[in-house]
């Protein structure tokens, strides 16, 4: 079932706030309608009339009109921002939970800058339509009601131009928002677009600066920098084109009231204060008018960025916790695949009949060439992706039947590409346990990943704050405070996805040494080393999705297949070497 984002639940928690806001719309447009009254007053009664003796009255009544005006706009445009800002602030909060809970697949076919351009930009204009537009319109439609029938009650007749003249803009707006809704789909998604060169050039400038692509990456930027401008200059055509009508006949207005005042009090139909007042009402008018076409702007942009969220409401995680699952009292670590199988949409079989039993404790080492499925099988494992066919177990219970929360719960995953946060080394060693990773278990780990050597070097140690994606340290030190955060974690499951690559062979083997006192924790070892292997109980060499051979490290080498072939290219023949101890 297809989700929709819609803004109907936040906007009943607010309701009664929303209420009162509009509450004081109306009073103080209210007010602003008994002004030209008064004004009508003073023109009648006291200059024309002559009666002197009701100025000192009626101009402190509007004075007192103008400062209550004043109090209630001020109040008005408080809630409004108020509750705008609270609202805006728990839908992008929805969102990045809804975001937070798709499958790995949508990340797959979605770039960064489309996710950020939603979270960011669209929620923005949502926000200013719940904020100054809705505000606007709520008050455009009190004000232009009341002073449309402040002036039938003075006069029906001088009402006629104001109200054909409404109906006209009201129509140019409506055609104008047609003009504007695609425009706006367009610059949104080359907004996300825009976004997504930014991010990626960003994060990978030492890339592009090491492969000279500067002018490449500049004009490409360049590029999508110039179709977000014309995009936007095609909405300002728009715009620019209706505009002038909303002005015109905003100004053309109290002309033609003023003349029809004029041939009324010719006539003596009318009074100079009836006119005056008039003429107030006519000028205020014209603001509703002018407003229109900026309204319709906003509005369009608010109704496109819901579009563009509802395309992400769409997305349903397929991968999620079983009705009634299974909970574990203790997970011990016992992994079993039994005949998997599994495919991308539109893709080849990526694994096929993958079985292997691995019991708690024990160590399991796979290799296998780039693309032969070694990192899918840990996907699976974890529920990124789910099989296709066949069954995964854990601790003999199908890994669907358990709730993610307890499944990845039990998994220290150490990646190959190593992601560690904008924060201090400690707080990317806890990241996952923070509640149970003390300072003691923070530093042992680090020892026994080898990277409290560097760590203790630095000024601050542990509480040095490391930058975007761990940059200023080296690639081996990132692997170390990975293993070290996977160590401090001390989970009954440990995956190691070829995160050793970068380290010297002599912290490799102090690692591997570290790895065989860990008796109490099932390991699965993915390599493209043999040092890093040749220890596990059983070995698996994968070769275009299946498994091509099978057991332990002497077994394999007799086989003299592909795990042969490795070895020697890694270590020269293995009688040559039996002698250096590396079988």
């Amino acid at each position: 079932m297809n989700n929709r984002f819609t803004l109907g639940k936040h906007l009943k928690k607010y309701a009664l706030w929303y209420v009162l806001a509009v509450s004081m719309i109306l009073i103080s447009v209210s007010l602003s309608m008994f002004m030209p009254q008064v004004a009508l007053r003073i023109v009648d009664d006291v200059i024309v009339g002559g009666n002197y003796d009701i100025l000192l009255k009626l101009l402190t009544i509007y004075l007192l009109l103008g400062a209550g005006r004043m109090v209630f706009q001020y109040t008005k445009e408080f809630l409004f921002d108020w509750i705008s800002a609270s609202i805006s602030c728990r839908l992008r909060r929805d969102l990045f939970v809804h975001i937070q809970g798709l499958d790995t697949s949508f990340f797959d076919k979605t770039n960064t800058g489309e996710v950020m351009a939603r979270l960011k930009e669209d929620i923005d204009k949502i926000w200013d339509a719940l904020c100054f537009i809705s505000m606007l319109i709520i008050e455009v439609v009190f004000h232009t009601v009341f002073i449309l029938v402040c002036m039938v009650k003075l006069n029906p007749f001088m009402a006629i131009p104001p109200f054909i003249a409404m109906g006209i803009c009201g129509f140019l707006a409506i055609w104008m928002d047609k003009k504007l809704d695609k425009v706006y789909g367009d610059i949104s998604e080359e907004n996300a677009e825009l976004n997504t060169t930014c991010e990626e050039n960003i994060a990978g400038v030492r890339t592009v600066r090491a492969f000279a692509r500067e002018k490449f990456e500049i004009e490409k930027f360049r590029k999508h920098n110039d179709h977000y401008r014309d995009l936007n200059v095609q909405q300002a055509k728009i715009f620019a084109r209706y505009y002038p009508f909303f002005s015109f006949i905003s100004r053309i207005v109290p002309l033609i009231v003023l003349l029809l005042g004029g041939w009324f009090f010719y006539k003596g139909q009318l009074t100079l204060g009836v006119i005056t007042a008039y003429i107030s009402y006519s000028n205020n008018i014209v603001w509703p008018m002018e407003m229109l076409g900026w309204l319709t702007n906003g509005f369009s942009e608010a109704v496109a960025s819901v579009k563009k969220l509802n395309k992400i409401y769409g997305e349903v995680s397929t991968i999620n916790d079983p009705e009634n699952p299974v909970i574990l009292d203790k997970v011990k670590g016992s992994i079993k695949f039994d005949k998997v199988g599994f495919h991308k949409e539109d893709m080849h079989e990526i694994l096929s009949d993958i079985s292997f039993e691995l019991p708690a404790g024990k160590t399991l080492g796979i290799m296998g060439a780039t693309g032969a499925g070694k990192t899918s099988i840990i996907s699976l494992l974890t529920r990124l992706y789910d099989v296709t066919s066949g069954e995964i177990r854990v601790d003999g219970v199908p890994i669907k039947e358990l709730t993610l929360k307890q499944l990845r719960g039990s998994i220290s995953l150490v990646m190959q590409d190593v992601f560690l946060f904008s924060d201090s080394i400690s707080e990317n060693i806890k990241m996952g346990r923070r509640a149970y990773v003390t300072d003691r278990i923070i530093r042992q780990s680090s020892k026994n990943a080898g990277a409290s050597e560097f760590i203790e070097k630095m000024e601050h140690k542990y509480d040095t704050v490391i930058g975007e994606r761990g940059v200023g340290l080296s690639g081996g030190q990132k692997q170390r405070i990975s293993i070290a955060r996977a160590f401090a974690k001390g989970l009954p499951i440990l995956i190691l996805d070829d995160s050793t690559s970068a380290l010297d062979p002599e912290t490799e083997r102090d690692i591997q040494n570290k790895l065989k006192e860990l008796d109490n924790m099932t390991k699965i070892i993915i390599a493209h080393r043999i040092s890093s292997v040749k220890d596990a109980d059983e070995i698996i060499v994968l070769d275009k999705g299946q498994i091509a051979e099978r057991g332990k490290h002497e077994d394999l080498l007799r086989l003299k297949g592909l795990y042969y072939e490795t070895y020697v290219s890694q270590f020269g023949e293995p009688e040559n070497m039996l002698t250096e101890g590396v079988c």
